[in-house]
């Protein structure tokens, strides 16, 4: 009798797994590529059915069905995937498509991009929670912390023998007006966690004149372009902009291009690395920051 017993919870135990196990989504399409790369660390590739443009990394994305930009999506695109569910950021639109989504049967999970740790933290946990990988989720937020925990401490280090560089983000691409990043955006995050200085004062992304860009003098240009890269970027950016010539950044042969899908989405697994690359860029006399950030 008391085997019985034993087997019969031990039956309900299973299948109670088995039943949450199946509630959870099985086909996911994803919204933004921050949030696309942390769902591959939680091991969730392979229900991924389709991503957005800006889901670039890892490179497997890349073979997937594309839904279009976050923020114009369309909503046969979507369907026609069949989805559980789609996730993205507050800027995935637009909302009418959105509400479609939502009228068709389609979960909608919306993750704050805010550029803040615990608002990562409690993204990364609620995606564990939608997957089945909660522990996983739990190792990925401490294991970030903990490096930039020594991300700050090598600043730290660093700004101990000279002071933080004044430091200008701009983003566009070729025939675009440049847009210099500003308060409470995650290009100014990275920045400052890097060890800058932003010298701007405006929220947001905004366009920037060349008297103000003159005015501000930056030591560091980085320059963030979403089709160009390298020296290519670089030299397109001098060539349609060529009042940075004047600046401290270009004479000290200071322009930085970073990968702008780093910015969509929030704070990001490949954060980490870029932050050290950025330090190591703007303190290239503090040893310490050559470290990697893992």
């Amino acid at each position: 009798m008391r085997l019985a017993r034993v087997l019969a919870l031990g039956g309900g135990l299973l299948l109670s797994l088995t039943a949450g196990a199946a509630d959870l989504p099985q086909r996911w399409v994803s919204s933004g590529g921050s949030l696309s790369e942390w769902l591959v660390r939680l091991g969730g590739e392979s229900k991924l059915v389709g991503v957005d443009t800006t889901s670039l990394h890892p490179q497997s994305l890349r073979q997937l069905p594309s839904i279009g930009y976050q923020r114009a999506l369309s909503a046969e695109g979507v369907l026609s995937l069949h989805p559980d569910i789609l996730i993205g950021s507050e800027e995935m639109g637009p909302p009418p498509v959105i509400a479609q989504l939502k009228a068709a049967g389609v979960r909608i999970e919306s993750f704050s991009a805010k550029p803040e740790l615990a608002v990562l933290e409690g993204n990364v946990l609620r995606l564990g929670e939608l997957l089945g990988t909660p522990a996983k989720a739990r190792e990925l937020v401490a294991a970030y912390r903990q490096s930039l925990q020594l991300q700050a401490e090598r600043v730290a280090q660093a700004q101990a023998q000279q002071a933080a560089p004044r430091v200008l983000m701009l983003l566009g691409h070729a025939g675009s007006n440049l847009l210099a990043a500003g308060k409470d955006s995650l290009a100014v995050w990275l920045i400052e966690h890097a060890g800058g200085h932003s010298p701007t004062s405006h929220s947001g992304y905004k366009p920037i004149s060349n008297e103000a860009l003159l005015a501000m003098d930056p030591q560091v240009v980085i320059f963030a372009d979403r089709s160009l890269h390298g020296d290519e970027a670089r030299q397109a950016l001098l060539q349609q902009n060529p009042v940075l010539l004047q600046t401290r950044a270009a004479r000290d042969g200071r322009l930085l291009t970073l990968d702008p899908t780093l910015l969509v989405g929030g704070l990001g697994p490949r954060l980490p690395e870029g932050l050290a690359e950025l330090s190591a860029a703007f303190y290239p006399s503090a040893h310490a920051l050559t470290a990697e950030a893992d």
